[in-house]
């Protein structure tokens, strides 16, 4: 069959980001933009998973993903449910990743 999982996922997750703003957030706020919405939406509901690369003693560290070159930053005001100290090199979290000036970094980081 050449529908994966991965494909059917995507389409569900669309198919509810659409339901949820259709019935549920027009009657609360007033989006003028749609797409915009559903792009924020879709932000919330995916997260990736990564491992803890580096950790230093200033309170960030470095998470690396599967496919990806770089290393995320994440420092640790952007960690839930955790504290840095209870983080290890080699631990697997799962984050969203957020553009800053700086580059990519992992926000809302938790343990696996």
């Amino acid at each position: 069959m050449l529908i994966n999982l991965y494909s059917l996922t995507y389409i569900f997750v669309y198919a509810t980001l659409i339901l949820v703003q259709k019935y549920v957030i027009r009657k609360v706020v007033d989006f003028q933009k749609p797409i915009r919405l559903q792009l924020y939406l879709f932000k919330f509901l995916i997260s990736m998973t990564g491992t803890i690369k580096t950790l230093t003693d200033k309170g960030f560290g470095f998470i690396s993903v599967e496919g990806q070159e770089k290393d995320l930053f994440f420092h640790s005001n952007a960690l839930v449910d955790v504290q840095f100290n209870e983080l290890h090199e080699g631990d697997t979290v799962t984050f969203e990743s957020e553009e800053s000036p700086k580059g990519m970094n992992a926000v809302n980081v938790k343990r696996a």
